[in-house]
């Protein structure tokens, strides 16, 4: 019986696995597989005793395909689960804990919104634009789980914003999304980077106070998109 927890990718067939170093293995008899789904099982199940967590490559991401455990912990650790959330004090528990997530975004979608407004730092005359430009991109950069720089703890909230400003904008006002890019090493990197620049020279175009068709303007044509 295995006795450490590991991270492995899917074998050749259902009941094999491949290790961090290569090597095949074949899952113990009396293991299953506990699909991805419950976080709250998955973890318990984890904590107590031996398991592979199976990963693998989905494009950029990385994504879990379950995790294979003993049968019998995981009948166990899921019954009890479903018994522990039949309880009023579980629910009771579960709704405050939904109640201070939905204020911690709440509150977090506000600071977002408030320092993409700050980096746009568009002139007094264009202020509404600013405003509604800075909704459109909160809105579309935080969401829980979009997986976009907003979301990350690793910069701080001034670089998210800037970031997520430069990335909506390469979406939304150029042509990038139907770019055929060669796949050359660097390429895109490159590609971005100058259409980064392109943004930059716009935005200052507003920051500046410098006067722009209302029919011409890109800006104001995403939005209404």
């Amino acid at each position: 019986m295995p006795d450490q927890t590991r991270v492995v990718k899917p074998g050749t067939d259902d009941r094999t696995v491949i290790s961090e170093a290569g090597e095949s293995l074949v899952v113990p008899k009396s293991w299953a597989l506990l699909k991805p789904g419950d976080a709250g099982v998955t973890r318990r199940v984890k904590a107590t005793g031996p398991s592979w967590t199976v990963k693998a490559k989905r494009g950029r991401r990385v994504i879990s395909l379950g995790v294979w455990a003993d049968a019998d912990t995981i009948q166990r650790v899921t019954a009890e689960f479903a018994k522990e959330r039949s309880t009023d004090t579980y629910a009771k528990k579960q709704w405050l804990a939904k109640a201070r997530r939905e204020k911690a975004q709440t509150e977090y979608v506000a600071a977002f919104e408030s320092a993409v407004f700050d980096f746009l730092g568009f002139d007094s005359q264009y202020q509404a634009l600013a405003e509604d430009l800075s909704k459109a991109i909160a809105s579309h950069a935080t969401p829980v789980g979009s997986g976009t720089v907003a979301r990350t703890k690793r910069i701080p909230v001034e670089q998210r914003a800037e970031a997520a400003v430069i990335a909506w904008l390469r979406h939304q006002t150029t042509a990038y999304d139907d770019m055929v890019i060669p796949r050359v090493k660097g390429k895109r990197r490159e590609v971005r980077r100058l259409l980064a620049e392109k943004s930059r020279l716009l935005l200052g175009v507003y920051r500046a106070g410098k006067t722009v068709d209302p029919q011409r303007c890109v800006l104001r044509q995403a939005l209404a998109r």
